[in-house]
């Protein structure tokens, strides 16, 4: 088995649901007897409250650093919105990181999809670390709420699922956003945050839901595995 290095901590609910995940998916291959072995660092969500590009690069790659140090193979960012600091940190470390949106638009490419929703919280929404890779790598057009829906679904996210809370409103909410992305022409949804596929559930819909988390610890899974004999 590799070993991979995990960055958490935004939020602590996303790294348990990884870590979650990733032991769950491993004890298919090898039993409930083992587990890989994972290196954990936790950052502080506040980092990411601030939305200072500059320092969140920096601590990424401070922590990336130690992971590769400490002996991680390869790296897994355990949350969407900190993959902002992939273009940044990838050239400059060894190892590579298991970018969320590669596990996403393989799972795309397999569903025969082209035209996806994205939802989650503003930086996300409306950063291209997620839709530039989708694009550029699996020819995937990705389409977004209206720009006067971002910051109640922003809200919802970071004031809200982050912190472990799951409201009726906050579901109402991204239920109607994803009819409206429908009508533009979605022929899937992205749950680009961790805590979404808690909130809304595939029957909820009636189209296919990319849970971004499942599918990136799935990716992870793989690498961890990929010599296993």
């Amino acid at each position: 088995m590799k070993t991979l290095g995990m960055i958490g901590g935004t939020s602590w609910h996303s790294t348990i649901e990884y870590y979650k995940l990733i032991n769950q998916m491993a004890s298919q291959i090898i039993g409930e007897q083992a587990n890989p072995p994972l290196i954990i660092h936790s950052i502080n969500i506040e980092l990411m409250r601030e939305q200072d590009r500059e320092k969140i690069n920096a601590k990424y790659l401070e922590t990336s650093l130690k992971l590769q140090n400490a002996g991680a193979e390869a790296i897994v960012i355990c949350a969407n919105t900190p993959h902002m600091a992939y273009d940044f940190v990838q050239p400059k470390i060894k190892i590579p990181i298991l970018h969320i949106a590669d596990a996403t638009g393989r799972e795309v490419q397999r569903l025969g999809l082209k035209k996806l929703g994205l939802l989650g919280n503003k930086p996300t929404i409306t950063g291209d670390f997620i839709s530039k890779v989708l694009k550029k790598n699996y020819g995937i057009e990705t389409i977004i709420p209206e720009e006067e829906a971002i910051p109640q679904a922003h809200h919802y996210v970071s004031k809200e699922l982050t912190l472990g809370v799951f409201s009726k409103e906050a579901k109402a909410f991204f239920l109607e956003q994803i009819q409206l992305l429908r009508k533009k022409g979605a022929e899937g949804i992205i749950l680009g945050c961790t805590e979404l596929p808690l909130l809304i559930k595939p029957d909820d819909i009636g189209i296919p839901t990319l849970a971004t988390t499942d599918l990136h610890a799935q990716m992870a899974v793989d690498f961890i595995f990929q010599n296993h004999q």
